[in-house]
């Protein structure tokens, strides 16, 4: 389909007029479910930004939906990394206790770096279920649930997952 559709979102005016009626409604939410306003309006901005860039594949009917999928999505992506953040953090403080060689802390630090530009590699939906499996430990059907798809979806994202993470860290040895 080469031309727009006269209804389409990715019409200027529609777009524009969706942006306004549902920005708000849809910061305040992020802003509930982070208490962070500006993270909120980052990921209000950013839900946004793919609406735009995927328009042709989003009905009009249905954008709404996808913008609320995404920054939920996002959500859990920066809760994710947050809980990855504060688990680094507490057990490194363990460590700065110890006397451990200087050598080991500089080359856990360089890991702990490789490790986290490979999760970042990873596709949205892989790093979603990735991180809710090994960092917040929730069971499969858990994140079936949560995510809304089958088990057997999130077994393939996992399994996406661990397989670009083991080849992204083999390159960096």
């Amino acid at each position: 389909m080469d031309q727009k559709d006269s209804n389409s979102i990715c019409e200027e005016l529609i777009f524009s007029g969706f942006f306004k009626a549902n920005v708000k409604a849809l910061r305040n939410y992020l802003y509930f479910k982070f208490g962070n306003e500006e993270k909120a309006n980052d990921i209000t901005q950013e839900s946004f930004i793919k609406l735009w860039e995927n328009c042709k594949n989003v009905p009009i009917e249905k954008a709404k939906s996808y913008i609320y999928t995404i920054a939920n999505n996002a959500s859990l992506n920066e809760i994710a990394h947050q809980k990855v953040v504060l688990r680094y953090a507490q057990n490194n403080t363990h460590n700065d206790r110890t006397n451990q060689n200087p050598e080991f802390l500089i080359e856990e630090e360089q890991f702990r770096q490789k490790l986290e530009k490979a999760i970042s590699k990873l596709t949205e939906a892989q790093r979603t279920a990735f991180l809710l499996h090994r960092i917040e430990g929730k069971k499969y059907h858990e994140i079936a649930i949560m995510l809304d798809i089958s088990v057997k979806a999130v077994e393939k994202r996992i399994h996406g997952a661990l397989i670009t993470l083991r080849t992204e860290i083999e390159q960096f040895k």
